[in-house]
């Protein structure tokens, strides 16, 4: 909701440099990709988003969304015009070609950069609070998220870390410099591919086996795919049998409830007689739920550790980011 704070217009430089301007209050907000579709959902914006791409579909009432995905990556330029956006919110995974083809057909394009740890998720979510006359509802959501952060930490002080990979298909995994690096180490993990490399790259077959995971994440992506094929299978997870399961929405897409949902389920899972309660919902101090069985308002079932929310190509990784 609007408050006293959210003047307009505001100008604010977007990650191209350019300096963006909303005249005022946008009653019709288009996502190019889910992180920023699920910020405005956790902001209690979402009556203010007309248009998401399909990787949004898990949230309550996408369906009576616009679609603006196209037919194979990325999003289709017709359909976000033809949602007559006062503004468009297009993370860094929307190409910069895309954002200039948006900017060429007259629309407001705020284009972020990347989220690559917790605190640039907070800085995307003020932002996107600031465009969208959602100050108040970003600043609760920050001080949600920085609270259920410092309850799982200050739960898993003395430890042991396990040795923590999360593969992707195609031999890649998430390295250092990146938010899910933060997730895997603020659960009460470490993460070997860290040491390794920044941001996304592939793994040889020797260097996985070299760098020995007791614990392998996989989502629905990834399920039933890694554990029994080689290199895993010849690590000591592979070995033990041994993974954390995770949603791959709140783990893939930089965003205040996949910061914390993510964390917390991984942590239980790393740690199950150390692992700190999630406060479900901004807020509501008082409605705490086990991290590993969490849900809130506006965001479907109940998100749980075994949850199997979409399945999608891995192509599509980078289209939460």
């Amino acid at each position: 909701m609007s408050t006293a704070n959210d003047t307009f217009p505001v100008t604010l430089t977007d990650a191209t440099g350019t300096a963006v301007t909303v005249e005022s209050r946008p009653e019709n907000v288009t996502t190019t990709n889910p992180s920023a579709a699920q910020t405005m959902w956790t902001l209690g914006a979402a009556d203010q988003v007309v248009g998401v791409t399909q990787y949004a579909s898990y949230l309550d009432g996408a369906e009576k969304r616009d679609n603006v995905s196209a037919a194979g990556l990325g999003v289709s330029i017709e359909r976000v015009v033809a949602t007559e956006p006062d503004l468009v919110l297009a993370p860094n995974a929307t190409s910069v070609e895309t954002v200039r083809t948006l900017r060429a057909a007259n629309l407001t394009v705020y284009h972020f950069p990347a989220a690559t740890d917790f605190e640039a998720v907070a800085t995307k979510t003020q932002t996107i609070g600031r465009l969208t006359g959602n100050t108040a509802a970003a600043a609760e959501t920050n001080a949600w998220m920085w609270r259920n952060v410092a309850a799982t930490e200050s739960e898993l002080n003395d430890v042991d870390r396990p040795r923590v990979l999360y593969p992707l298909l195609g031999g890649f995994a998430v390295g250092n410099n990146t938010f899910i690096d933060e997730i895997i180490t603020t659960a009460g993990g470490t993460n070997v591919a860290a040491s390794e490399f920044e941001g996304y790259r592939q793994l040889n077959d020797e260097t996985v086996i070299t760098l020995a995971p007791e614990v392998l994440i996989v989502t629905e992506q990834t399920e039933g795919q890694i554990l029994g094929s080689e290199p895993y299978s010849l690590t000591p997870a592979g070995e033990t049998n041994r993974t954390a399961t995770l949603s791959v929405q709140y783990l893939n897409q930089p965003a205040p409830r996949s910061v914390v949902f993510a964390t917390g389920n991984l942590s239980a899972q790393l740690h199950p007689d150390a692992a700190a309660n999630v406060t479900t919902t901004p807020g509501a101090d008082g409605d705490d739920g086990p991290a590993t069985d969490v849900s809130a308002p506006g965001f479907g079932v109940v998100v749980a550790v075994l949850s199997l929310v979409a399945v999608v190509a891995s192509a599509r990784f980078y289209h939460g980011r």
